[in-house]
This record gives structure tokens, C-alpha cells and sequence, in this order.
């Protein structure tokens, strides 16, 4: 065996140290760069929130004329949303929501669902540097949930969610925060 030092990647997930501040965290930066190319969109203009306000996806924008479905099924939909739910396991949280919303048209997507994914996609490029940190300190379990009642116009069923993070004193959960 040969001693390589402390680890910084694992499972294509670098692993980031700020010792002094007692940091931890984990970042999916050079994914989303590649994720970024295979869609063409590593020189598309960065947007500032994933999901633009007052998105509305339903069943009724799907396509329905032939030439809509022909047009749309060379589209990589499904492809750009398992890349999307890959990236955002354990290090981007913050798009789980919109990733959990466009799913649900793989089946059929319309232009406005892929119009939503590239939206998405936008987001990461102007966030690619956010690393998800994780602080030392005495750690408790706390739990947080939440829960959208009308959120799903095709089928109008409830939306819910929960967050237990197993925090540290000093921070009220996990962080994003640029580590230069």
C-alpha cells in the first residue's frame, strides 16, 4: 500500500477542506462543466434562480401534432434530467425541487418543459463554483417540512417535502458558500 494523502475525490465528488474554519464540503464543479458541454451551453448566459417565477408545467403543454412530437423527439429531455437528478444528489439541493418538477414529463415533454430544463441548466453555469460545506461543532437532529397543496395543476395533488439536516451548533444547517 502507498499512503496518497487525504482524499479529494470520491465518487466523482471533490472533496473541499477550509481546516482553519473547520469546513468541510463536497462539489460536483467539474460534472456540471461536462454537463454544461454535452448540452452546448457552456458559453449560454448565467441566470440567477433555477425556476422562473410563476412556473406553471402541465400535461396541456405537451406536444400533440405529430410534427410537435417529431420535432421534440430529438430533444435529449430525458438524458438532460438524469444528469440534472445526478448532479444534484448530494451537493445541489437547491434545484431538487425544479429536477422533481420537469420529471414528470419524460414521457412527452413539450418545448416549454425543455425550455424549463435549459433554464436549469443556465442556473448551474452561473453557480458551478458553490461548494455544499459542512461545519464541526455538537450535533443535533432537527426536522423541517413543507408542503404545496395546489401545486400540481394536471392531477391536483398535494406536494410535500422534508429536510432532517444533522447539524452543528453554529449553523442552523448545511451551507452553500464560495471557498476561495
Amino acid at each position: 500500500m502507498k499512503d496518497m494523502g487525504k482524499a479529494r475525490y470520491v465518487l466523482g465528488m471533490e472533496i473541499v477542506r477550509d481546516c482553519p474554519k473547520k469546513l468541510r464540503g463536497l462539489c460536483r464543479k467539474a460534472y456540471i462543466e461536462k454537463v454544461l458541454e454535452h448540452f452546448w451551453m457552456h458559453y449560454s448566459k448565467p441566470i440567477d434562480t433555477p425556476v422562473k417565477k410563476g412556473l406553471t408545467l402541465s400535461i396541456e403543454q405537451c406536444p400533440t401534432i405529430d410534427d410537435e412530437k417529431q420535432k421534440m423527439s430529438n430533444v435529449p429531455y430525458a438524458s438532460a434530467v438524469g444528469n440534472l437528478m445526478y448532479a444534484m444528489l448530494y451537493t445541489r439541493p437547491d434545484i431538487c425541487f425544479v429536477v422533481s418538477l420537469v420529471s414528470h414529463y419524460q414521457s412527452n415533454p413539450g418545448t416549454a418543459h425543455w425550455q424549463a430544463i435549459k433554464r436549469i441548466i443556465r442556473y448551474l453555469r452561473g453557480t458551478t463554483d458553490l461548494v455544499l460545506c459542512y461545519q464541526e461543532g455538537d450535533l443535533k437532529l432537527r426536522g423541517y417540512s413543507d408542503a404545496d397543496w395546489h401545486g400540481d395543476f394536471d392531477e391536483s395533488k398535494p406536494t410535500s417535502g422534508y429536510v432532517s439536516p444533522l447539524v452543528g451548533e453554529p449553523y442552523p444547517g448545511a451551507v452553500r458558500r464560495k471557498i476561495t
